[in-house]
């Protein structure tokens, strides 16, 4: 594991840590679930579940810090401010982690891979709709892709429309839903044990957002696990080591 490393928040006095795990292969970047640390995927068992591809050179994880707390944890604000908030947290990926990874990988020599759990699925899914140019591949696992459904109150305008792929996937249309339809490839995760239903939301949320992509024509892949699948950490390894493989 290399060294945690700050990285500026764009206008702002403040920064937030990316963790390097790797030395080679395709760059893959880690959101943790909700209000988590870069260092939680470590911490949670998943890189053990896949040391053999990190070892043998094959991927390179970026591991980051959220924002939630500041933006859709912060339940005192309406969801519109909240949704404004994250877009500071999206200017911080695209401004200080995108450069970070490029120079830490000698360049792009080849696309990333957003990855995340539970409001991290939402958010690797979220950043690959929005820079497939360089992140073509999202994958979710147990997440809830529908931000105006998290706890939120007050009106609801443009910054939660753009920052919710359920609402501006289903509104896509013309050249850019081409683009997306010639970039960006989904695979959603979700099971039907403890949490998945409520209170995440996460089991009827993916389902209703691969219904989406489906009826769109945007590449992806639903895959539902049984009903001993958990919205915990012990089970977000099988899915992880089940499908990682074959992408890197």
């Amino acid at each position: 594991m290399s060294a945690r490393v700050e990285l500026p928040i764009p206008g702002v006095d403040a920064t937030l840590g990316v963790v390097r795990h790797g030395h080679f292969g395709r760059p893959m970047l880690v959101f943790p679930s909700e209000a988590g640390h870069a260092e939680d995927f470590a911490g949670n068992g998943m890189l053990d579940a896949i040391g053999d591809l990190v070892e043998s050179g094959r991927v390179t994880l970026f591991c980051v810090d959220s924002l939630d707390g500041w933006s859709w944890s912060a339940s005192d604000q309406p969801t519109e401010e909240r949704a404004r908030r994250h877009r500071l947290y999206h200017a911080w990926l695209e401004q200080s982690v995108l450069p970070h990874i490029a120079f830490e990988m000698g360049g792009w020599q080849s696309e990333i891979i957003t990855f995340g759990v539970s409001m991290g699925a939402y958010h690797a899914v979220h950043f690959t709709l929005q820079r497939a140019d360089v992140a073509p591949l999202a994958i979710g696992l147990s997440g809830n892709y529908d931000p105006s459904t998290w706890r939120g109150w007050g009106d609801i305008g443009d910054a939660t429309y753009f920052a919710n792929p359920m609402a501006y996937v289903r509104g896509a249309e013309g050249d850019h839903l081409n683009w997306l339809r010639s970039r960006a490839s989904l695979l959603l995760v979700v099971g039907q044990g403890p949490f998945e239903w409520e209170p995440t939301k996460s089991y009827p949320s993916t389902l209703a957002f691969a219904d989406v992509l489906r009826e769109k024509g945007i590449t992806h892949q639903l895959d539902v696990w049984g009903h001993d699948s958990a919205h915990d950490w012990p089970w977000w390894h099988r899915p992880l080591a089940h499908h990682l493989p074959r992408f890197v």
